[in-house]
């Protein structure tokens, strides 16, 4: 058999993918210039991405002399302080520009934007009718009316600044990137200064744990420095640091040390190249801030709420003014003065304009916040909660949101063997003393998986944090490199290794670099018991103490990728036999088989390699002039790759996340697409797509090149498929093909062009691999442009300018259906059942049934505290079973909502509120409604009781009155908070007590408004201010009768609406 040419190319599992060189695009698309398409709004533009200087970067080119002449820097002195301030003067610091907001412009916003406007102008009102000029007496109810509103206002304008406070407070986290301090060589002195104030050519001391503080060229590494770069990639692989340029690429090249990234082993020094915004952070930072903020779907819902409510307030408004000026003012002057017009005016509007809406709605999208948080998601801003129900696409990191962002061993190989961690465990624990040392007697197959185990042990620097060694392993913290924390949890999950550890000492060793791409470790047996060594690695084996001869030799373990150990191998260990068998190309060939099977299912494949080193021969042959440590270095180097022996393989994943493939499947039966979009490789990230269900065919997945060539695909799967008929995009849910999967990487997206994109975006099954930040960006804002509502999860830097261009930044589909019921609980009492008192009042002539301060404690107060315990309510059915809502075509707030919460509940409420009031005026004063009716101030007081006189009755008995309106409405609203709880079910199917949909905080919400109206209407001072008297019991208790039949009202719409789904019922229903 030939030997398999698939291991002469090395395979790279996981990379850096910045994509410097493919963002310099080609002549169709290369300058990321927006689509102007027709569903383009002029204030939706999306600033282009800066052109990629990068590219055209060549720092990383340069030796380390000339690095020095280049900056004009000493390579001993560093910068003199002399020069470091006149380079801060002339160039500025090292910061990341933030867009300052206007706070005067925001502050304004909040206190003049929405409703408020409009209650401004009551506030004015109530002031000049709290001293109208031809009224000698001021009417204090007035002043304390403007107070309130003014209260009112500001209670509305601080939730307002809370939400844009969460928002700012989340997507400002990229400026704790740079570290505040940093260690610089300025005239030979290593002293600590502000990273602020670092310029170009200074010299940066780097160690274990720093925080990079500019872009720097590494000049001096040690073999074992690594950079956490995930904070960029999103990746958990730590990268080597190199002083030698390693990829032509800027961005990809490992001598250069990013701003933010962190050291998580060795230590450096490099020269600033690149500070402030001209870093990858800054550029990343750039596409961040640089955006104009989005109007968000639900800010879009309520300004459109707002128009309609304004404009029927106009209305309502005009009308009056108009049958006042063409009426009353002629016919019953005294009815209603100039300065008592105004203020029923304003009653008008704060009537019918439900003032505690956007607090209702804030403590609402607040309470969803706040669940999300809980389970580790935070979207960006409160107000992108809502969206959460249009969402048609969403685009997911991979690493920590897909995947657990831990990696495992999950395959073990001899060449001649394969296995499970799992299952050799059973193994060792079925043939061997679990947690005894090996002996010599073992079963062949145990010593060989011994074997294994000490390599991945051994040939390892990450380390278990003490504290944790009695939790069992997964759980235990490891400091350490991914790499590194996996094949020490799996050595641990094999066998106990507390008493083996401590038998092997180790002599010395060659760290992991860009230039070997391998780790050696040499060991010899411990003075304490040198047996285990020589039972699982021959009887030659030194241990501490012996002094070396030509015989004796030392334990050496080499791992790294098999491409780049393959070539050092003359034999492998038999995983049955524990024998060392020649190998073969046929051996070599089932080795490439391994690799390439395990790299398809996304895996990351390692080879452990043994061998030997002589002490007494690498003494023997340092004859040169060469210092004792390098000979050392290079005679280990020769020695321990010599005729190494193949232990085994070890496949490590970042396996996904054991919900994620419910989870996939639960967005696209609710009709959202799910996408991949990752910096990792795209071999990995189609295999890890295919685990989770997001590629759901076995089938290869189409490429760049099907959709530039549609009659390739056909070819490829053997198919006569055509992609010519995609169809016209309906607005706000494009059309696309199901069944269809696309793999595009980050050279795709940069030839791709805007006829493409509308090929690409009719996929239902997309993985973006190896993209760029601004890539990211693109992919959302493509998405967009084609009517998506997009929402993006992730959790890195590079994910923060997809994240604020996103509609949403977090993927779950529950928001909608508990605000509609929000809203739907909140306008039948404070808006309809408030206007009608002011419409009656002057157009029928009889008493005002509801003052204006009343309809504000509803409005801001009693409704508040039942409404917010609807967020709690548990979904009714399954909301991902129905497809998002189309932003473009189905408001949150629908006539259907307008006709249930006005017409229906609305009238239903109003009507029993004003009977009570009539009710009470005709028990107490013997007055009937029809002697009030069309009297405008002169009513027939002929039935009146004797006792009582025309100021009591209108300034004691009415007022009364209008309290027993206002303890109606928020009793009865308790019956339409039971009712609206439930859109289509019954409350003896879903009641708020037993478990299924239990939600005591209803209960806990009604007590609250039950309190609030006992002291508004039982204070004195708020009935001697506000003109509010206590209600007699009897009007607490009827009340009970008239919720209860607002509830079974509803409860019979149900019925009628269950048992004829597709009658004028269920066209109607909301």
């Amino acid at each position: 058999m030939e030997r398999a040419k698939g291991h002469a190319v090395p395979i790279e599992f996981r990379t850096l993918s910045m994509q410097v060189t493919e963002t310099q695009c080609s002549n169709k698309t290369g300058d990321f210039k927006t689509i102007k398409g027709k569903n383009k709004d002029k204030d939706d533009d999306v600033a282009e991405p800066e052109t990629d200087f990068f590219s055209t970067i060549d720092f990383h080119k340069l030796t380390v002399s000339e690095v020095s002449l280049r900056f004009n820097t000493n390579e001993t002195l560093g910068l003199s302080q002399a020069e470091a301030q006149r380079r801060l003067t002339s160039n500025g610091p090292n910061t990341l520009d933030s867009r300052k907001p206007s706070y005067i412009k925001k502050a304004l916003g909040y206190v003049f934007g929405g409703f408020c406007s409009v209650l401004w102008i009551g506030v004015i009102t109530f002031f000049v009718c709290w001293a109208p000029v031809l009224q000698p007496e001021p009417i204090p109810t007035n002043l304390a009316l403007a107070v309130l509103v003014i209260f009112v206002i500001f209670l509305q304008a601080s939730f307002s600044a809370f939400q844009d406070y969460s928002t700012a407070k989340v997507m400002s986290s990229i400026m704790d990137m740079i570290p505040a301090d940093c260690m610089v060589i300025r005239d030979g002195q290593l002293v600590k200064v502000p990273a602020s104030t670092l310029v170009v050519g200074d010299r940066v001391s780097l160690s274990l744990g720093n925080k990079v503080p500019a872009d720097l060229r590494l000049v001096q590494a040690s073999n074992d420095t690594r950079f956490d770069r995930a904070v960029l990639t999103g990746e958990s692989e730590a990268i080597e640091g190199a002083t030698h340029y390693t990829d032509e690429n800027f961005l990809e090249s490992k001598n250069i040390a990013f701003m933010g990234t962190h050291v998580v082993q060795g230590s450096c020094v490099g020269v600033v190249v690149l500070k402030g915004n001209d870093t990858l952070m800054g550029r990343i930072n750039k596409l961040t801030t640089g955006r104009k903020e989005k109007v968000t779907i639900i800010q879009q819902e309520i300004s459109r709420f707002v128009r309609i409510i304004v404009c029927l307030t106009i209305f309502l408004a005009t009308l009056i003014l108009s049958y006042w000026a063409g009426f009353l003012h002629v016919k019953y002057r005294e009815f209603m003065p100039v300065n008592v017009l105004l203020v029923t005016l304003m009653g008008c509007v704060v009537a019918f304009i439900p003032e505690g809406m956007p607090v209702c709605v804030s403590l609402t999208l607040m309470m969803i916040a706040r669940r999300m948080r809980s389970n580790n998601i935070l979207p960006k801003a409160l107000t992108t909660v809502e969206t959460l129900g249009c969402v048609n696409v969403i685009c997911s990191d991979k690493t920590g949101t897909l995947t657990e962002n831990k990696m495992f061993v999950t395959n073990i190989a001899f060449l001649d063997n394969e296995s499970t961690p799992d299952e050799a465990r059973a193994k060792i624990e079925k043939q061997s003393n679990f947690k005894t040392l090996p002996l010599s007697e073992e079963a062949p197959s145990v010593v060989a998986l011994r074997q294994l185990q000490l390599a991945t042990l051994l040939c390892n620097n990450a380390t278990f944090d003490p504290e944790t060694l009695n939790f069992p392993v997964p759980e235990r913290t490891v400091h350490g490199d991914a790499t590194d924390s996996a094949l020490l949890r799996f050595s641990a999950q094999v066998a106990d290794t507390s008493d083996l550890a401590s038998c092997f000492e180790r002599t010395q060793e060659i760290p992991f670099n860009s230039r070997n791409k391998w780790m050696m470790s040499v060991y010899q047996g411990s003075a304490q018991n040198p047996q285990p060594i020589k039972v699982l690695f021959g009887s030659d084996m030194m241990n501490a103490g012996m002094t070396a001869n030509e015989k004796d030799t030392q334990l050496v373990f080499v791992k790294g990728a098999p491409d780049v150990l393959l070539p050092h191998c003359t034999s492998f260990v038999s995983g049955v036999s524990n024998i060392s068998q020649s190998l073969t190309s046929e051996w070599s060939a089932e080795l490439s088989r391994i690799q390439m099977q395990w790299s398809r299912q996304g895996k990351r494949v390692l080879m452990l390699c043994k061998g030997r080193f002589s002490p007494y021969l690498a003494e023997a042959r340092n004859t040169t002039g060469t210092s004792v440590s390098t000979a050392h270095q290079e005679e280990l180097a020769r020695q321990g790759l010599q005729e190494l022996c193949i232990i085994g393989l070890i496949g490590i994943m970042d396996p996904p996340r054991p919900e994620i493939r419910d989870t996939i499947a639960s967005c696209r039966r609710a009709g959202a697409r799910f996408f991949m979009v990752t910096g990792d490789f795209g071999l990995t990230a189609a295999a890890i797509a295919k685990q989770i269900g997001l590629f759901s065919s076995h089938r290869e997945p189409d490429t760049y090149e099907d959709v530039v060539d549609p009659s390739r695909k056909g070819t490829k799967n053997g198919l006569d498929t055509s992609y010519d008929d995609l169809g016209v995009f309906e607005p706000g849910r494009p059309r696309f093909r199901e069944g269809t999967s696309l793999l595009l990487t980050g050279t795709d997206l940069c030839r791709i062009s805007p006829g493409e994109w509308d090929l690409v975006c009719a996929y239902e099954e997309i993985v973006f691999a190896r993209t760029s930040p601004e890539q990211k960006l693109k992919i959302v804002t493509e998405f967009q442009h084609r009517d998506g509502v997009v929402a993006v999860t992730g959790d890195g830097v590079n994910d923060a300018p997809a994240l604020k261009a996103a509609d949403v930044g977090v993927a779950v589909v529950s928001g909608s259906d508990n605000l509609q019921k929000v809203i739907g609980y909140l306008l039948p009492a404070g808006s309809w059942s408030e206007i009608w008192p002011v419409l009656i009042n002057t157009f029928l002539g009889t008493p005002l049934s509801l003052s204006s301060f009343l309809m504000i404690i509803i409005c801001c107060f009693t409704d508040g505290f039942p409404c917010t315990a609807l967020v709690m309510e548990q979904e009714e059915f399954d909301l991902l079973a129905l497809p998002p809502r189309n932003s473009k075509k189905e408001h949150l707030i629908t006539a259907k909502i307008y006709l249930q919460s006005y017409v229906f509940i609305g009238s239903v409420m109003t009507f029993f509120s004003n009977m009570l009031f009539y009710m009470y005026i005709k028990e107490y004063t013997g007055v009937p409604f029809k002697d009030l009716v069309f009297t405008y101030g002169n009513p027939n007081f002929e039935s009146r009781y004797p006792h009582i006189d025309d100021d009591m009755f209108n300034n004691y008995y009415v007022n009364t009155g209008q309290c027993v309106t206002f303890i109606a409405l928020v009793i009865m609203q308790w019956g339409n908070v039971l009712s609206i709880r439930n859109r289509r079910m019954s409350i003896l199917q879903a009641d708020p007590i037993r478990p299924k949909r239990r939600n005591l905080w209803l209960f806990a919400g009604m007590f609250t408004s039950l309190l609030m109206a006992i002291f508004v209407t039982e204070v004195p001072w708020i009935n001697q201010i506000m003109l509010t008297n206590p209600v007699p019991i009897k009007y607490w208790f009827l009340p009970f009768p008239c919720a209860l039949a607002v509830l079974l009202l509803d409860e019979t719409r149900k019925l009628m609406l269950r048992s004829f789904p597709n009658s004028i019922f269920g066209k109607l229903a909301w």
